[in-house]
Formats: C-alpha cells, sequence, structure tokens
C-alpha cells in the first residue's frame, strides 16, 4: 500500500463532470460500508434518511476567492495567466504561480482585465522566489484612480473585482463561464481564502441542510483554505517519499466540545476530505483528543492512519495518484476504495468537482 500505482484507475472521459446537476442534491450518493463492504445507491437528497439523530454532520466552511488572473505584458501584448496564492499584509506584494512566454524583468508590468476583458488591475513585476513564484505588487490603471481605489483594501477586494474562478483543469480547461461563480462556491462559504472548491459541500442546499437538522442531525462548520496542492498529483513512486503540501486550517473550542459531546451518542462525519483534514490535525497536534486549533497543516493521512475523530466520511471521487484518493483508503480500506471507485466507473457516476459523491460509514 506504500506504492502510488496502487491507487491509480482508468476513468472514461465522458465521466467527468462538466457541469453541476440543476439541484445540487440530486447527484447520486454511492453508501459504501467498510464493516460489510457493501455497496448501495441512493442520491444526496437521502441524506436525512441515512443518518442517524444524534450524529453530527462537518463542513468547511471556506469561500473560494477568484484566484485566477488573466492579462497580458505591457510592454510585448504577450498573453499573461497567473494564480494568485498567498500576500505579505506588511509589504503589500503578493505571490503569484504564472504562465508566459519569455522571462518577466522587475519592474515589468501587467496588465490585468476583469471577467468582462476590461482593464483597470496592473501588477508590478518585483522579484521571483527561488522555488519560481512571481513577486507583484498591485496597482491600479492611472485611468481608474479614485474610481474604485477605497474598495481595494484586502487582496481578496482585488480578486472579487479582477480575478476568475480557478477552476481545475479537467472543467473546460479551467475556463469559467458566469455561472460558475455561483455554482462553485457551497452554501457553507463564508471566509475567503481557498482556490478551489471543497466539492463534496457543493451537494447541499439550505433544503436539504434543513431536512438533515429536522433529522436530530447537529452540523458544525470548520475552515480549511484549500491550497494550490490539492490539483497536483503524487509524483513520487512511494508514499514515504512524497513531501505533503501544507494548508491553514481552524477550529473553534464551541465546535470541538460540540463535535465531542455529541461523539457520546453519535457519528463524527465529515463532508469531504478538507474537513477531514482539520478534524484530524487538531487531534494530531493535542495528543489524539479534538482541541481549538489554527494553524498550518501538512498531515499526510494514508494507510495505516489511525483516525481519531471521524467516523464517517461523505467525498467525491478523486483523482487517481492524488493524496485525496490515499486518504480514502486510508479510511475505507484501499481495496474497499478502489473496489468502490470500479463500481461507480460501470454504474456511470459522475466523477470530480462537480460530480457525484460517496458516504463511507
Amino acid at each position: 500500500m506504500n506504492e502510488i500505482d496502487d491507487y491509480d484507475y482508468e476513468l472514461p472521459r465522458e465521466l467527468i463532470a462538466q457541469e453541476p446537476l440543476a439541484t445540487r442534491s440530486d447527484s447520486r450518493l454511492m453508501l459504501v460500508d467498510r464493516d460489510t463492504g457493501k455497496i448501495d445507491h441512493h442520491y444526496v437528497r437521502d441524506l436525512p434518511e441515512l443518518l442517524s439523530a444524534g450524529d453530527t454532520l462537518v463542513s468547511n466552511n471556506s469561500r473560494v476567492v477568484p484566484a485566477r488572473l488573466v492579462g497580458s505584458r505591457a510592454d510585448t501584448g504577450g498573453r499573461w495567466q497567473g494564480l494568485f496564492l498567498q500576500a505579505d499584509r506588511d509589504t503589500g506584494v503578493w505571490q503569484v504561480l504564472t504562465k508566459t512566454r519569455g522571462t518577466l524583468k522587475t519592474g515589468e508590468v501587467i496588465a490585468v482585465k476583469d471577467r468582462d476583458a476590461r482593464d483597470g488591475m496592473e501588477l508590478v513585476v518585483v522579484a521571483r522566489t527561488d522555488d519560481g513564484k512571481l513577486v507583484v505588487k498591485p496597482r491600479l490603471n492611472a485611468d481608474f484612480v479614485g474610481v474604485c481605489e477605497t474598495n481595494l483594501k484586502e487582496p481578496a477586494d482585488w480578486l472579487d473585482r479582477f480575478g476568475r474562478i480557478p477552476l481545475p483543469p479537467y472543467i473546460r480547461d479551467g475556463q469559467m463561464v458566469d455561472a460558475d461563480v455561483q455554482n462553485y462556491q457551497t452554501v457553507f462559504a463564508k471566509d475567503r481564502g481557498s482556490v478551489a472548491a471543497p466539492t463534496a459541500g457543493l451537494h447541499f442546499t439550505k433544503t436539504l441542510l434543513e431536512k438533515v437538522r429536522a433529522a436530530g442531525v447537529d452540523t458544525a462548520e470548520v475552515t480549511l483554505h484549500v491550497g494550490i496542492g490539492t490539483f497536483r498529483p503524487i509524483q513520487t513512486e512511494r508514499l514515504d517519499d512524497h513531501v505533503m503540501h501544507t494548508e491553514w486550517g481552524s477550529i473553534d473550542a464551541d465546535t470541538a466540545e460540540n463535535i465531542r459531546a455529541r461523539r457520546a451518542r453519535g457519528r463524527c462525519i465529515a463532508v469531504g476530505t478538507t474537513s477531514v483534514r482539520v478534524l484530524e490535525s487538531s487531534a494530531a497536534k493535542n495528543g489524539g483528543k479534538l482541541t481549538p486549533w489554527t494553524g498550518q497543516t501538512d498531515l499526510f493521512i494514508r494507510p495505516p492512519y489511525q483516525f481519531k475523530v471521524v467516523d464517517a466520511m461523505m467525498t467525491n471521487f478523486h483523482l487517481p495518484k492524488s493524496s485525496l484518493l490515499v486518504l480514502v483508503s486510508a479510511f475505507a480500506g484501499r481495496e474497499l476504495a478502489m473496489h468502490a471507485y470500479q463500481t461507480a466507473i460501470e454504474n456511470e457516476y459522475r466523477f470530480y468537482s462537480y460530480g457525484d459523491a460517496m458516504l463511507i460509514v
């Protein structure tokens, strides 16, 4: 189970969902029982009947920021694309992952266009980091100074105005449409910071949540800002050699206490691998006990990991050879997880971000 090839599978391209369903909760939901190995087929809207009174459903409330930037080099007119990664509050500079022809020089200006292809934002090249990321300073085009300047206090404000939703490349080659602004955001989304959606949460509607609560199931929220590393497959042949990416997460005192108390009579059900990562990172940092926690986590959950908090997991179907599929395999057992994936393919489930889900109990 330490070889990455053990977590590979062949997926027909037509099963990669390109759009979400009109009603989110109409997505299919595979129920996987770890004790019996039994697999049943349901819909996400069936969750109130599949969960039990006393359970706690824990979701990630991170909000996706429009981190994808599109524009051109002011001097040459050459096309430019970038992905916002982080900002330094003290200096105001950003780190950006870039794609462009040629070498960007210090002092060069990149003209960024908004979703309607209008100019307004500029990035001035400051430097490059040792690992190749571009360091830039944002500013307004001279024609816009004084027009919207007062509304651009935080990096997220700039991105909301000039950025685009950073869809993964398997959805329309990463090209967003206007509907993605709402579709690629969960109903839990509050705290801005993710460059990818916590996709298991995309299946929920306010109506479904009301029905879940009416069935005696409590709901709770944690935060994990999903980073660019979530898109990257594991490149090493052995899991032991993989360096896990870091992400910022948080769980507050009231949430941790409520989950602990309710586990005496019900299950902690994590919605998505991102929620799993927060819950298990908190326990890993605090001697196996769920407690308030905030910080960076590089926790790599892989077989034979012993879960300390999560009793059941709802999750989408993930890319081959990804750390997310390895996490699911650690929870369900590799053989059962890969069998479930093959069953999903045979039954033409929809895969990846806008696709269907499974509930592992």
